[in-house]
């Protein structure tokens, strides 16, 4: 093993070993990452100030309060009510259901798989009329069930959008007009996966989508049940809903893509918009307790608004959204005729009052001044075309797993990991050569410029050095960043990097243990081919634009997160996201002080470990399938 050139020491494999240290350095050179509110100098908030700061304080306690550290982990049970795990498929019976068509992957038909996955990156193909078809294959290929696995007594259902610990808090909705062989007219429904079906909730009024959006246009809503993820993960549910909206926006993004759709966030709107556009406020309102709380609390299963997409054939030009006119027109919703009444997920539930104080203050008020803008679409630069396996985009999205175990032997070669990462930066070729707006696939779909940078830990990629790698998403904070982090890191270019990727070397060495150790103990983070580590500008655009960001930040991680999976099965490899992580110690280790930048989500890529005790069977069993 090469020499190390860290300057700091490796964190031992017995935590309690080096924990006084860490306490110690954590106590004098990090005591403003634990401050629950912003010094009044940084605080340049819309609407009431007072109202805005303490919301802001309240994001930034709930932050700070659900890191995991060497010494302990956020709160959480302590074990699992498996008697209670909620029910992964919420139904509005007996609301009308619309069966979507199915499409097996072995259907011979031409066409129907789509275009090469690596060709979406460069352009869109020709707008798909929408019809009854293409709606099935965007919900098929983006938040469709992609297979059952079965083991021993147990049966488990897969989805083709990722979720922390396989619980998919993340419920969709489709709000359009008139769909041949659906239905005549507007009309919103909820996306029911495990049948591949609509459920129709509601009819909307016959001049709603010709006043507000461009012919062949529809709205893609999504939701997030927290009671889902918080049976399994406690108070840091909220982190890994949002992580999931993100991977459920870019699995929309992908799928629409293939279509020849472009799609974009209506983040104008506000929470109460949202919840009114997918019929969600027919669900009483939660009477948050003073503290956790467990028994029946079936209000708790209610569905939080996260956003709303619009989705409309690429090239279509400029369109104007009026947001005050829409919400106003969304304040009539509740008067509709709405269908179906949501299933209970859980007999008997727990109650981890942070989350729901959390939801309420990162709730977005209208922002009607935002302008509407659509961008032109941006291709990706290309550096290793020959390293995809020449899969479609089909087989890509929809055989995408998450990787249980690494098998600490599976390289890939430099070329392939400039590849990789050319389609994690946003602009792509765009933006005068600088990575900032979100112009390329599929983070055109966000409305900020990036906000998310990514630590890499680099383990098994031939012709680079081992060691740890940082990647600028935003340019514009490179020099911030550069004063942030250790002053004797390198920030020099790697050989053979792209001169479009804005990648740099920190350190060399072998970062195999210290990326396990920092990601609680896992063995997946370092024997991988490479791992990172997600890192926001936080607290400064919370400040500036409002605690309603926090969420966003979590979804661009999201985002990200759903390019690498996509990427690695591409490339013939597999990856997995990595929601526990030590948030500080990870601070330290770049010499990050305060929360001006903060890790929110790791991620590891490379060779899988396959279980062979578990069955595959499919997703949709057709009349020549046993099932």
């Amino acid at each position: 093993m090469s020499q190390l050139h860290f300057p700091f020491p490796i964190p031992l494999k017995r935590p309690s070993l080096h924990l006084r240290r860490l306490t110690m350095s954590f106590s004098s050179s990090s005591s403003s990452s634990s401050s629950s509110s912003p010094s009044p100098s940084t605080t340049h908030l819309k609407d009431d100030p007072v109202l805005d700061a303490q919301s802001l304080s309240l994001v930034l306690t709930y932050h700070d309060r659900t890191k995991h550290a060497f010494t302990s982990y956020a709160r959480g049970p302590r074990g699992l009510d498996w008697a209670n795990q909620p029910n992964p498929f919420r139904r509005y019976a007996p609301a009308p259901l619309l069966p979507l068509l199915h499409l097996p992957a072995d259907d011979p038909s031409p066409g129907l798989d789509g275009p090469p996955y690596s060709s979406l990156f460069r352009s869109l193909p020709p707008p798909e009329p929408i019809s009854k078809a293409t709606v099935s294959r965007l919900f098929y290929d983006s938040l469709a069930l992609s297979a059952w696995k079965t083991a021993g007594f147990s049966t488990w259902s897969l989805r083709v959008n990722p979720s922390s610990g396989n619980l998919h808090p993340t419920e969709a909705y489709l709000i359009a007009p008139g769909v041949e062989s659906l239905s005549d007219s507007g009309f919103v429904a909820h996306y029911a996966p495990k049948e591949h079906s609509l459920e129709v909730r509601a009819a909307l009024p016959s001049g709603f989508f010709p006043k507000f959006f461009p012919e062949n246009s529809f709205l893609v809503g999504l939701s997030s049940i927290f009671w889902r993820e918080a049976w399994k993960y406690g108070e840091r549910a909220f982190r890994y809903c949002n992580h999931d909206v993100g991977h459920a926006i870019a699995a929309v993004a992908m799928a629409a893509a293939g279509l020849g759709w472009d799609v974009k966030l209506l983040d104008g709107l506000s929470h109460e918009n949202v919840k009114r556009l997918m019929g969600l406020h027919v669900f009483p309102e939660f009477e948050i307790p003073s503290r956790p709380v467990k028994g029946k609390m079936v209000d708790i299963e209610f569905e939080h608004p996260d956003c709303a997409l619009v989705v409309f054939p690429r090239g279509i030009g400029e369109f104007n959204v009026n947001y005050r006119e829409l919400s106003s027109a969304l304040s009539e919703f509740p008067r509709l005729e709405w269908k179906g009444k949501p299933n209970v997920l859980s007999k008997e539930h727990v109650c981890w009052d942070i989350i729901y104080r959390t939801a309420e203050a990162a709730k977005k008020p209208l922002t009607a001044g935002d302008r509407f803008s659509i961008d032109p679409f941006c291709e990706s630069d290309s550096h290793s075309e020959n390293s995809y396996k020449g899969f479609s985009a089909r087989e890509v999205v929809r055989k995408r797993r998450s990787a249980v175990d690494m098998d600490g032997v599976t390289a890939m070669d430099r070329a392939t990991f400039y590849q990789i990462l050319l389609h994690c930066v946003p602009s792509g070729s765009g933006n005068g050569g600088k990575q900032k707006k979100q112009l390329a696939l599929p983070y055109r779909a966000l409305s900020w410029d990036a906000e998310v940078h990514a630590a890499l830990f680099v383990h098994r990629v031939t012709g680079l050095p081992k060691g740890l790698y940082f990647l600028v998403r935003n340019e514009d904070h490179f020099e911030m960043l550069k004063k942030a982090t250790r002053p004797d890191f390198e920030w020099v270019r790697p050989e053979g990097c792209p001169p479009s990727l804005p990648l740099y070397q920190l350190a060399r060495g072998d970062c195999e243990q210290l990326a396990k150790q920092l990601s609680c103990h896992q063995d997946i983070a370092g024997d991988g081919c490479f791992s990172l580590g997600m890192v926001a500008h936080l607290e400064p655009v919370l400040s500036d634009k409002g605690p309603w960001m926090y969420p966003r930040l979590f979804w661009e991680t999201g985002v990200l997160g759903q390019i690498l999976y996509l990427e690695a099965h591409a490339v013939g490899i597999s990856a997995t996201g990595i929601g526990c992580f030590f948030d500080d110690p990870v601070h330290e280790l770049l010499g990050l002080k305060g929360l001006n930048f903060q890790s929110l989500y790791h991620f590891t890529v490379g060779g899988p470990v396959l279980d062979k005790r578990i069955m595959s069977l499919p997703a949709y069993p057709g009349p020549k399938v046993d099932a």
